[in-house]
This record gives C-alpha cells, structure tokens and sequence, in this order.
C-alpha cells in the first residue's frame, strides 16, 4: 500500500516539526516511517505533530510506528517489530505531549481507541486546532 509523508517544519515559541501522512500505515511502509522520525530527532527535533488527516487506514503495524515514534521521541530505542502485539503495551509513561497527532480519520480514530493507544496521545481535532494548542 502507498503513504505519502511529508515533513514541515513550523517554527515558533515552541518549534514543531509536522509530519503529515497521505495513504495507507501499514507493514510496507511503517519502518520508513520510523527512519524517518529518527532522523528527525537526530537532526534536533523535540516537538513532533502527526498530521493524520489524509490517512485512510492504519493496520497494526502502524501502531507500532506510533509507540516507536513515541518511543524515539523521548531518547529511547524503537519497538522490536518481532515482538508482537504485547510489545504495543510497554509502558511509555502517560499521556505525553513530545508527540501528538491531529485529524484522525474516523476509521483510524477507532484503531486507536479499540487498542488504548489514544490515552497515550494528545489528541486534536485539526492543524489549526493543534499548532495554536503546541
């Protein structure tokens, strides 16, 4: 399946890179994904806004992008792909705010509230909403 990321990065009292996502998260391209917010935070990045309003559906190794995501964001190594779905419920502390997403589809809206990975995000209902709020 195809994803289209694009990456910006919005400077401020607080500088927020946006990542945002166009397509399908799934098994072909989430370890892109991952790469590619490691990269960000290699290059300085702190404040990351997933931009999730063009993504049509998330399979589950799109969750595992978004705790590893979360995961690098605070300094620490990626999930394991391997280690199956328990993996996903390693604890990352609370609801943080490195990492937050806004304009969840519905069909991806429910993928994180089914699993429980909505309380580990800060979650806004668009852009705008999100960069006025970070």
């Amino acid at each position: 399946m195809a994803m289209e990321t694009t990456i910006e990065r919005i400077e401020g009292p607080v500088p927020v890179t946006v990542v945002s996502l166009d397509g399908e998260l799934d098994a072909s391209n989430f370890e892109a994904l991952i790469d590619a917010v490691r990269g960000l935070y290699d290059g300085g990045a702190r404040r990351l806004l997933l931009d999730l309003s063009a993504l049509r559906f998330m399979a589950s190794s799109g969750l595992v992008a978004l705790h590893s995501i979360v995961r690098i964001m605070h300094g620490e190594p990626p999930l394991d792909p391997e280690a199956g779905w328990s993996a996903l419920h390693t604890p990352v502390g609370q609801t943080q705010t490195e990492v937050q997403l806004c304009g969840p589809l519905p069909a991806v809206e429910r993928v994180l509230a089914r699993t429980g990975l909505d309380r580990m995000f800060v979650v806004h209902p668009d852009r705008v909403s999100a960069l006025a709020a970070i």
